[in-house]
Order: C-alpha cells, then sequence, then structure tokens
C-alpha cells in the first residue's frame, strides 16, 4: 500500500505534526479493524462506495461493514464496546443516553434531507387508502399509520408531515413497523400511511402500492450520525481519521454526480438488496460538504421529543462533550492533502 508522503502534505499546507500522524502502515496487520454497523438503506451508500471502490483502503482504514436492526442496537452496541462505530439516528434514545454519559463520541454527519422534492423520505399513503378517499393529511385522523419507531427520526417526521393537515401523532394510530414492512402492510390494509426511505418509498410507487402524500415536512433536517465508542477513539485517533477520510470522499462523489454512474448504482444494489434499475433517479440524502452537524436541526428535534415527554433530562443534551470536530477536521485535510 502507498503511504502519504511528507512533501505532499506540506504541499497540502498540512502542519508537521499531521504529517507524522497520517503516515500509513505498511502493513494491514498494523491498522485496527474498525467494524461498522450500517442499515440498507440509500443513505449509508458513501460506506457502500468507500468500500467497494477501495477509499477506505486508499487512506489506510481497515474496515468491515455489517447489517443492523435499529439505531437502539447501534448505540447500546458502541456503549459497550461491542462495535468500534456505526450510523444512527437522532432521537429520544440517543439524546438519552448522551444525558447518562454513554461512552460514545459523534464524529460527522452521515446524511441530512436535502430541500427539494421529491425527497428521499416522504409521508406515504396507501395506494387502498388512497382509493377510499383518503386524499390529505386530514383525512388520517384515528387511521393507522406506519413509524419505524417511537422515538428516533422517523417518528420527527411523520409529527412534521401530520402538522401538514393540522394533526399530531395522538391523532392517530402509531403502528411501529419497519421500512421494508411497509409494502406488505399498505398491500393487506394494515396501514393506511406511513412513513419511508429509499429505496423502499420508490418500491412502494414503483409496485402501485403507495402515493407519497407530504414530501417538504423535513426540509434540511439532519437524519443520521456516524458515532465510535469512544475508548477506540481515544486510543486509535488515525484510524478514526482515515476512516473518515475514506467516508468523505465517497460521499463527495455520490453528493456531486456519482449517482449517475451504473457501476455505484450495481455496488449500492448489493448492500440495501435492491434492483439497480429501482435506485435509478430516486430522490437520495445529502451531506454537508466537510461533514459537519447542523447543531440547530439537532437541537429542533431534541426539542420535539422533550415536548413529548421522552428525554429524562432537563436543559440540552452535552452534544459538544462527544463531538470530535477535531478529528473531522483532521479527516479532511487527509483528503485535501490527496492528489
Amino acid at each position: 500500500m502507498s503511504s502519504i508522503s511528507r512533501r505532499d502534505l506540506l504541499a497540502a499546507g498540512a502542519a508537521a505534526t499531521l504529517i507524522s500522524s497520517f503516515a500509513l502502515p505498511a502493513g494491514a496487520g498494523d491498522r485496527p479493524n474498525i467494524e461498522f454497523l450500517y442499515s440498507p438503506f440509500a443513505d449509508y451508500a458513501p460506506f457502500f462506495v468507500a468500500k467497494e471502490m477501495g477509499f477506505f483502503d486508499e487512506f489506510g482504514a481497515d474496515v468491515t461493514l455489517s447489517p443492523k436492526g435499529n439505531t437502539a442496537e447501534t448505540i447500546q452496541m458502541l456503549a459497550s464496546g461491542n462495535i468500534e462505530t456505526g450510523g444512527a439516528t437522532w432521537g429520544a434514545g440517543l439524546f438519552n443516553a448522551l444525558s447518562r454519559g454513554a461512552t460514545v463520541s459523534i464524529i460527522a454527519t452521515l446524511a441530512r434531507m436535502p430541500d427539494t422534492v421529491p425527497s428521499p423520505s416522504p409521508f406515504m399513503v396507501s395506494q387502498a387508502a388512497w382509493d377510499d378517499g383518503i386524499r390529505t393529511v386530514a383525512d388520517l385522523k384515528g387511521k393507522r399509520v406506519g413509524i419505524p419507531g417511537p422515538g428516533g427520526f422517523g417518528m420527527y417526521s411523520v409529527a412534521k408531515a401530520l402538522e401538514k393537515g393540522g394533526l399530531t401523532i395522538d391523532d392517530v394510530e402509531a403502528v411501529y413497523l419497519p421500512p421494508p414492512a411497509t409494502a406488505a402492510a399498505f398491500a393487506n390494509g394494515a396501514l393506511e400511511a406511513g412513513w419511508s426511505i429509499e429505496p423502499f418509498a420508490g418500491k412502494l410507487e414503483q409496485e402501485g402500492l403507495g402515493r407519497r402524500l407530504v414530501e417538504d415536512h423535513t426540509f434540511g433536517t439532519e437524519l443520521g450520525l456516524i458515532a465510535f465508542n469512544q475508548d477506540f477513539v481515544t486510543d486509535n485517533e488515525d484510524a478514526v481519521v482515515r476512516f473518515m477520510a475514506g467516508y468523505l470522499k465517497a460521499a463527495r462523489l455520490l453528493d456531486n454526480g456519482g449517482w449517475t454512474d451504473d457501476g455505484i448504482v450495481d455496488i449500492v444494489a448489493k448492500y440495501t438488496g435492491t434492483e439497480p434499475q429501482t435506485l435509478r433517479g430516486i430522490p437520495y440524502t445529502i451531506r454537508s460538504q466537510d461533514g459537519a452537524i447542523d447543531m440547530a436541526s439537532v437541537r429542533e428535534q431534541e426539542a420535539f421529543f422533550r415536548a413529548r415527554g421522552a428525554l429524562e433530562y432537563e436543559g440540552d443534551a452535552d452534544i459538544d462533550a462527544v463531538y470530535r470536530r477535531d478529528l473531522l477536521k483532521r479527516a479532511n485535510d487527509l483528503v485535501a492533502s490527496k492528489p
């Protein structure tokens, strides 16, 4: 594996302290393995691309990608040290864990909702319900609405969509189920509406099972974050920086037209279990160019869960105590140093 030379880093304007820390080891045995927990959603695409296109290897990160069940599983496994890193959504469980002193470090944004439509995470109505006359959000009062969980981004997103029709979560019958299960629930009449995310939203449309009802409810909202076990970060800062550099390179590729490449679509199809034709042309989540988190958006979500009585603490969660902006900056510097 090639290494980053001192001359290259100096040419990029990097400090001498960064030069020594970014020198890549000659052998993979010198690098700690980083296992990343992911969900089979399109917003995890940068990790799939970084793995398959060799970006992690390019920056000297030894990475294994493992599928997961839910956000709560990720935070619990990170806090206990059973996993090095994973993606999670902002939600009551995470906020409460941070307030209790969970041993995790937050490094960067994972995904953010775009300010455009169509949305990669629409609020959808079943085709059967549409045919029965449910054409507006207000028509959903007392109806069954699918939500992926009681305390995460899915609930926040559904609540924002319901606001468009003057409703709240308490005005509907919440049914908790993961996005892949929405298709069956729409087909058998178990749900009138529900939260979705790509590629599942597109599949619902293509199969004639659902329609987009609301898409302008979460413009610019932070959807997820990248977190690490805190002890792992303390002992392996350079490995974390290298991992993040691979992620940033892949994210920028995707956010700057990469989705038009058939090879990239094939990679994402492999990890999401979706046919490539389903992925072509669907809307996608985005990220800030440097991976920074929009904290104003995070605080809005925290306020929502506090209003619902879902938080166990007073005041704001001390996110700054675990948000490692310094490592994110180093990762950006490392990407910039590559020719």
